[in-house]
Order: structure tokens, then C-alpha cells, then sequence
């Protein structure tokens, strides 16, 4: 008996003194908790970047349906993105990266002025260097283009101060003045994103005498009914796909 307590007291010094550290305790479920949540946040973070990047790629293109397919896809991001305040503050995150900032492509690209648009001459089809030709901005996709603006300003106040240096106010309301009951419902929309909790873009608002210009946009005869037709989104549904108001 003696001899085993000898036998067993040597084992535990040898132990004690070979410098091998003790045997861990399995973790707990604090540990693994935390370990989860990392992880989910690693997944949703990974969603969030190749949404941007596939959107705004096709965003970008040179082609209308394209751009459409881009916008579309944005949108649908954008949508998903406020069912969850994680993603919100994922998505606000984002927009702190330029090559993630959805509001530099609108503006850029769908939503650039026509007069940016250079005139296209025979020299420059058939010359040299030929001129690259971005295919014009249709209806259907300015309106898409307002939506995914609207959506931005609603989920990060940031992208209403970044689309104040693209001279977002003054965009659209040209955009008001020219275009059809498609895109001046989602303007309008999109107006009231921007000037939410931005004092910037309220100002300039202002100077372009907004308020005025959307009454006689009503007291037109062609613009009352057009107006009247705003509240009904049934028309609207196969070009927009769901408005980020409300499906």
C-alpha cells in the first residue's frame, strides 16, 4: 500500500515539474456564445460587401439594362437590410469605404446631368481613339435610381451630406421639372430622404424655390393628374419592382 502512494506521489511531481501546462476546462457557454455572435458577424459583413460590389458594378455599366439589373439588386439589398439593426449598422459602416458608397454611383452614372453628356460626332466614331458611348438613362431606371436614393438617406443620414457635394437637390429637381409621372413620384419620394435631418440640403432646396416648383408641377393641368396618380403604386410595380416605401 505504501509502495503505490510512493508510485502515485512521484507520477504527480514528474507532472508538476516537465513544465507541461494543466489541462484546460472545456469552454463554457459564454465562450461559445461569443464565438457564434463573431461569426455572424463575419457572414453578415461578408453579404453586406459583395451586395455593394455586385450592385455597383452593374450599377456602373454602360449599358441601360445593365445598370437596371444593378439598381434592382441594390434595392432588394437595401430593403433586407432594414428588417435588421445589425445590417443597418453594417450597411452605415460600409458607406464609410468610397469603393462601397452607393451615393458617387447614382450620380455618376443614372442620375448624371444630360448636359454632362458629351455630343457624339462622326470624328469621334470613326476616329483614332473612339469615344466611349454610355447609353442613356431610361425611365424605368432613374425611377430605380430615386429608390435606392430614398433608401440610402433613410438608413444613413451620411448619404444625405454625401449627395448635398453631388448637388443632389438641384438633380432632382430637373428631374421634377422634365420627366414623367415614373420618375417624378419617386423624386418627390426621394426629396423628402434628402432633406430629412439635413440642414444643407434644405437650404439649397430653398434657393431652387422647391416648394414653388412642386406647386405649379400641381396647378399644371398635365402635373395635377399625374400627382393624382401618385398615391396609386399599382402602375408602377413592373418597372420598380417594390418601391422602398411599400410593396
Amino acid at each position: 500500500m505504501n509502495l503505490k502512494k510512493e508510485t502515485v506521489g512521484r507520477g504527480r511531481d514528474e507532472a508538476s515539474g516537465s513544465g507541461l501546462p494543466p489541462p484546460s476546462p472545456p469552454p463554457g457557454d459564454g465562450q461559445v456564445g461569443e464565438l457564434v455572435a463573431s461569426l455572424n458577424r463575419r457572414r453578415m459583413y461578408r453579404e453586406v460587401t459583395l451586395a455593394l460590389r455586385s450592385g455597383l458594378r452593374d450599377a456602373m455599366a454602360d449599358f441601360s439594362f445593365l445598370r437596371i439589373r444593378g439598381l434592382r439588386n441594390l434595392l432588394k439589398f437595401l430593403r433586407s437590410v432594414g428588417d435588421s439593426d445589425a445590417s443597418i449598422r453594417l450597411f452605415r459602416h460600409s458607406q464609410t469605404f468610397p469603393e462601397l458608397q452607393v451615393i458617387p454611383v447614382l450620380f455618376q452614372n443614372t442620375l448624371r446631368q444630360s448636359k454632362d453628356n458629351p455630343v457624339v460626332t462622326l470624328d469621334h466614331i470613326f476616329g483614332v481613339e473612339p469615344m466611349k458611348i454610355i447609353g442613356p438613362a431610361t425611365d424605368s431606371e432613374v425611377a430605380l435610381a430615386l429608390r435606392v436614393l430614398e433608401g440610402c438617406c433613410l438608413l444613413h443620414s451620411g448619404s444625405a451630406s454625401l449627395a448635398y457635394k453631388h448637388k443632389a437637390i438641384k438633380v432632382l429637381i430637373n428631374i421634377l421639372s422634365t420627366r414623367g409621372v415614373l420618375e417624378q413620384e419617386a423624386c418627390l419620394d426621394a426629396l423628402l430622404a434628402l432633406m430629412l435631418d439635413c440642414s444643407s440640403n434644405q437650404m439649397v432646396f430653398e434657393e431652387c424655390r422647391g416648394i414653388e416648383k412642386v406647386t405649379e408641377l400641381i396647378k399644371d393641368e398635365q402635373g395635377g393628374e399625374n400627382i393624382s396618380c401618385l398615391g396609386n403604386r399599382d402602375h408602377i410595380k413592373p418597372y420598380v419592382g417594390a418601391s422602398w416605401i411599400g410593396a
